[in-house]
């Protein structure tokens, strides 16, 4: 049935007024309600209602403006469209509202209002008697029609017309030819008004003509606007070919829309999608990814815009296209240069350097090489990450960081499949995104506190890309296809390797990165860290001088770390004291100044500091406060029973200290200082070797007896009770002490001590030997006991540190207690040629 034709409406019809719009017969608009009159139209009549009559409403226009509109009921028009209520949507949030489809039957008049609460109820005249028009518009015009038939046929060919520019293959499109085809022509005016871009002024002109001649009269200029409009787009996109491409027709919704800035704006998706399919083209990705982003390409096209994942597939081809497949950074390989911005950068770290020296050499002989995987073990502020980010400006590549500290979900390496919603690609891909090359310089930071997780285990997930004969084909979640990581240079950082899992560390080139001495800490303080604060507070050299004696002695008495990072924070507050004291003689000079008012007037304010300004020890203690660290190892041995060991922490090496005191007891062994099993284990050792050994070695108990433990009670504490301890080094150092204890005499003052013993009286090695030597040598040792197999780690350390120590390499508990007390020990000498005590390990 044509839309209107036989059709009776009601003669009271309740009304909608909206003003979003002007409906037509024969068209489908949808319309939002929220005023209160139309909210109690839908809930009485058109959710309550049973019939079909019960859904036909009259859509008014209403002219007054939205923003203004009051209770009051407006000045209604007087003609409106009767139509049907073909779908009601509802919601309540963020306030009550529905939505109607309403679908256009005819065109009435109001007589009169019946009620205007609580919706409007007029009495209506319908005017479109439409049975009398049967005549199919396909046929031309006969003499009986007159004008009427002409304006029909024009109408009707200049529709067709207008069909032919569009493209027949959007669904919509094709409706409206079937429509051109089966409608009867006096209906044409409305249903192509509808479709076509006008304005709702026009629209509402078009409601109010009556007879079909007025309402051809108005719609044909209307089609013709449109076919011109099109021609015109058409002629400018041949002279430009770059954007020649066939013209759009129609978008979701059924509104055709091809005119001026709207049409611009439907064909700008499609714009974006050949721009799109382009950059896949030209993104030189592999064979394997290619496919898949055509497959997705070709699936996304087929979606609707408002579908969500249209927007998924867009933004996995838009990460697709940005990912650098094959653009890379040409590597710098001049050897010299980089030797000297590496010694530009950074002081000592001699060993990082040769290593990235010999990449660099071994680039330049084989171009194809691997990035290597290397891993930075050392304390908090050595230069870790900064020598990280020197070795990509050495390299001349990209940097990126990731922090990896507390990560305990896979998702955050390998990414999320694209199945959950929020889904993103893990950290490597986004770095590679960030970056825009495939061989940059990747810091993984903070390796060692990885976490786990319900959600998997990020070390575990960090095989495949730390993997040299992996990670080549390092496949991501949200990318589902392997990228190439082979090019990257890996660098990871960790404070210890003892919380990284096996399986990981095994993948990796560990290169210690040891404590600083403090010379190097004064030479890395004069070349760096100084120069950096000065520049950060605004001073130069002139307003501020710091000596090197003032630098040693703020090394040793302000700080006590294996790195530089309180250092600097020392010196950052030594220069904003002295910025202090400039801006004030700034503020006196300009306030001594002489004016008219105050010609030669006096003040009462200093007078501004002679530049530069010298910081020696007495403002060092001014600025700073009090010294928290003293040297002292001597002052705390001046008993019998206290013995100096050497103790690894993450943090750098340590001094440790032992005390032991006897009291009469039953021969039990109290031991304090939060120890763990291997210390305590270690101090079992040392009791049973020295009362095994007693009587050679001249210990007694407290009346004289040859065992020290009979009727003695002995307690071992180790200071900084808070702190927890473990490890076997501590054997020496217990044995030391408890042999002081039982002899009654001192340890010598300038000795610190480290190995692990056995039952034999045997000196094992241990591990942390630099980083142990450095901490005695920070501390004012000047002789250091260690595992005669521990030797060679002597070399490591630098030439003025070994030059100020004095070493006693021990194969044995007879050569330990030898070199810890003055004029040796009773009893080391006879057992000293012993055979037993000579190990063949």
């Amino acid at each position: 049935m044509a839309p209107g034709g036989g059709i009776q409406i009601p003669s009271r019809l309740p009304l909608l007024l909206t003003h979003e719009g002007v409906l037509l017969p024969g068209s489908t608009v949808r319309f939002s309600v929220d005023s209160p009159r139309n909210m109690h139209l839908v809930s009485q009549r058109l959710l309550k209602g049973t019939s079909l009559r019960s859904t036909i409403i009259g859509v008014i226009p209403n002219t007054r403006d939205p923003d203004h509109d009051t209770d009051d009921l407006p000045s209604l028009h007087k003609i409106g469209t009767a139509g049907i209520a073909v779908q009601v949507v509802g919601s309540n949030w963020p306030k009550p509202h529905y939505t109607l489809l309403i679908t256009g039957l005819c065109r009435f008049r109001v007589s009169s209002l019946l009620k205007e609460r609580p919706f409007v109820l007029a009495e209506v005249e319908q005017l479109d008697k439409l049975e009398h028009y049967i005549t199919p518009v396909t046929e031309r015009a006969t003499a009986e029609d007159g004008d009427l038939g002409e304006l029909s046929y024009n109408f009707y060919q200049a529709a067709v017309k207008l069909l032919g520019m569009l493209d027949m293959s959007v669904p919509v499109v094709a409706k409206f030819k079937r429509l051109l085809d089966s409608l009867p022509r006096e209906t044409l005016p409305d249903v192509v008004a509808s479709m076509i871009r006008t304005s709702n002024k026009e629209k509402l002109q078009l409601l109010d003509a009556l007879t079909l001649e007025e309402r051809f009269k108005k719609a044909l200029p209307l089609l013709s606007r449109q076919i011109e409009g099109l021609k015109l787009l058409k002629k400018t996109r041949k002279s430009s070919p770059n954007n020649e491409k066939r013209v759009p027709s129609v978008r979701k919704g059924g509104v055709l829309r091809q005119f001026s800035r709207d049409e611009e704006a439907e064909d700008e998706d499609d714009d974006d999608t050949a721009v799109l399919e382009k950059k896949i083209h030209e993104a030189k990705m592999p064979e394997a990814a290619f496919k898949v982003c055509l497959k997705e390409l070709k699936r996304m096209k087929k979606m609707p815009q408002s579908m969500p994942e249209f927007a998924l597939t867009r933004n996995y081809l838009d990460l697709m296209v940005e990912l650098p497949w094959s653009r890379s950074t040409t590597d710098c390989l001049d050897i010299p240069a980089a030797r000297t911005l590496l010694d530009n950068d950074h002081y000592a770290m001699d060993k990082l350097k040769r290593r990235v020296l010999e990449y660099l050499a071994v680039r330049q002989l084989k171009t194809s090489l691997k990035g290597p995987i290397l891993c930075f073990v050392g304390p908090p502020g050595v230069g870790k990450t900064s020598v990280g980010r020197s070795i990509a400006r050495t390299l001349g590549r990209e940097f990126y960081r990731i922090s990896l500290g507390g990560v305990c979900d896979q998702s955050d390496i390998r990414g999320h499949r694209r199945t959950y919603v929020g889904s993103m690609p893990g950290r490597i891909i986004n770095g590679l995104k960030t970056v825009a090359v495939n061989n940059p310089v990747f810091l993984l930071d903070e390796v060692d506190k990885l976490g786990k997780s319900l959600q998997g285990d990020p070390a575990a997930a960090l095989l495949e890309v730390l993997d040299p004969e992996q990670n080549h084909s390092f496949t991501d979640h949200y990318l589902n296809v392997a990228f190439d990581l082979s090019q990257v240079l890996f660098i990871a950082t960790a404070n210890t390797t003892a919380t990284i899992p096996p399986a990981l560390l095994d993948r990796m080139e560990v290169l210690q990165v040891q404590g600083y001495t403090q010379e190097e800490k004064v030479e890395i303080a004069h070349r760096h860290l100084i120069p950096n604060q000065l520049e950060q507070h605004g001073l130069t050299p002139q307003q501020l001088h710091i000596p090197q004696d003032t630098t040693r002695a703020l090394i040793s008495s302000y700080t006590r770390e294996a790195g530089v990072r309180s250092l600097e924070r020392k010196f950052g507050a030594v220069c904003r004291a002295v910025a202090v004291k400039v801006a004030e003689g700034h503020g006196v000079i300009a306030t001594e100044a002489p004016t008219a008012e105050c010609p030669a007037q006096q003040t009462d304010k200093a007078a501004p500091p002679e530049m530069p300004i010298v910081i020696d020890s007495v403002a060092l203690k001014d600025i700073l406060g009090l010294p928290p660290f003293e040297m002292e190892v001597s002052e705390r041995l001046t008993l019998p029973g206290v013995a100096v060991g050497l103790a690894w922490t993450p943090l750098g090496g340590e001094i440790l200290f032992v005390e032991a005191s006897r009291m009469e007891g039953e021969g039990q062994l109290t031991l304090t200082g939060q120890l763990g099993d291997v210390m305590k284990e270690s101090a079992h050792l040392a009791i049973s070797w020295l009362r095994a050994n007693a009587k050679t070695y001249q210990l007694t108990n407290m009346v004289g007896g040859p065992d020290p433990l009979e009727g003695t009670d002995i307690h071992l504490h180790f200071p900084a009770g808070a702190v927890t301890k473990d490890g076997p080094s501590a054997g020496v150092t217990i044995v030391t002490c408890l042999a002081s204890l039982f002899s009654g005499r001192l340890v010598r003052s300038d000795v610190a001590m480290t190995g692990e013993i056995t039952l034999r009286g045997l000196v094992l090695p241990v591990g942390g030997i630099k980083d142990k030597v450095l901490a005695a040598h920070r501390a004012g040792v000047k002789c250091v006991i260690l595992p005669l197999r521990n030797k060679k780690d002597l070399e490591e350390l630098p030439a003025n540190v070994r030059a100020d120590l004095d070493f006693v390499p021990a194969a044995n508990l007879d050569q330990v207690l030898n070199a810890a007390f003055d004029g040796g020990f009773p009893g080391t000498a006879g057992a000293h040629t012993q055979p037993q005590l000579t190990s063949k390990l």
